[in-house]
């Protein structure tokens, strides 16, 4: 589908607003073909803007929808269902790039794949900045042993595939991979990217690219038929952007268990948590913040003389 823009601008910082790139229509306010069989979001694609040999059998996947949460930023998000054509389960899909249908063998990735068309605007997201992570809302209704799926992969001028291929390895800079469970509740999901060869992060090339995809579910043509994932209010997040430098060495002062939350192995300091908007959510000493627990997302602690990097699952 056609896009209409390629980013928008979101302001996070500690003291000023910094500008930090984000993904087009990450709100899902903004939709094309409204009502119509190839409905989608704008900048987003689903099976209706599919290619390959089998894309005249593609059947509609994406909706518009209100069912939004409390708080949401806008009116709609997107709503993704997975669809039983002559017994094969067809997963959701939603993506930056495009889907290819090249086979009934839904396993098969040689041809059955997303790519990230570097020289078509309307299947492919410029990058600007290195995200430390993606944030997005979810609300996920499958059998209670399905994982719905976002796999996000940075990338440089290549066509890179989806799932990633022995060609597209060497080009892709840095992946956010992560399955998610069934949920009645509309749940925020913050996601790391990592360095896809050996961290850190390298540099980011130019030019640059995003390619993000939402399933709902894990495995190609598992799951059932009506499986949904409603999807809204997607972020990247910067954590150069909070206007906190990393620590100064390569040892980590405090880490995150789910079982046992926060432990900082620095003592007799006062400590300050901020979550990536720059707000300051709690202060005290590492006696008084040991064990506390913190909701999923990425958090900056520092002290006087460290700051540290704190990744929430």
């Amino acid at each position: 589908m056609k896009k209409t823009f390629t980013f928008c601008f979101i302001a996070i910082s500690l003291s000023s607003f910094l500008a930090q790139q984000q993904i087009g229509n990450s709100n899902m306010e903004e939709w094309v073909n409204i009502g119509a069989a190839t409905e989608e979001p704008t900048n987003w694609n689903g099976f209706k803007t599919a290619s390959g040999g089998l894309s005249a059998f593609a059947s509609q996947q994406v909706f518009r929808s209100t069912a939004i949460r409390s708080g949401a930023s806008g009116m709609y998000c997107a709503r993704i269902f997975s669809k039983s054509i002559i017994g094969i389960v067809a997963n959701g899909t939603l993506t930056l790039g495009r889907i290819n249908m090249g086979s009934s063998t839904v396993t098969d990735i040689s041809a059955n794949y997303n790519i990230s068309l570097t020289n078509d605007p309307n299947f492919s997201e410029a990058l600007t900045s290195m995200p430390d992570s993606i944030v997005f809302w979810a609300k996920y209704t499958a059998a209670s042993n399905q994982e719905a799926r976002i796999h996000a992969i940075t990338h440089d001028a290549f066509d890179v595939h989806d799932p990633i291929d022995v060609a597209s390895s060497p080009h892709v800079i840095s992946t956010a991979a992560y399955n998610f469970s069934p949920n009645t509740a509309w749940v925020r999901h913050s996601v790391p990217f990592t360095s896809f060869i050996q961290p850190p992060l390298p540099p980011l090339p130019t030019p640059a690219y995003i390619l993000v995809t939402f399933a709902t579910n894990a495995i190609a043509g598992g799951g059932a038929a009506n499986d949904e994932v409603l999807i809204d209010d997607i972020q990247l997040i910067y954590n150069s952007s909070v206007g906190i430098t990393e620590a100064n060495s390569n040892i980590p002062f405090a880490n995150y268990s789910t079982e046992n939350g926060l432990l900082i192995k620095e003592s007799n300091q006062n400590y300050h948590i901020f979550n990536l908007s720059g707000q300051l959510l709690k202060s005290g000493l590492d006696s008084e913040l040991n064990g506390l627990k913190l909701n999923s997302g990425v958090y900056i602690l520092k002290s006087n003389s460290r700051t540290e990097k704190i990744f929430v699952p």
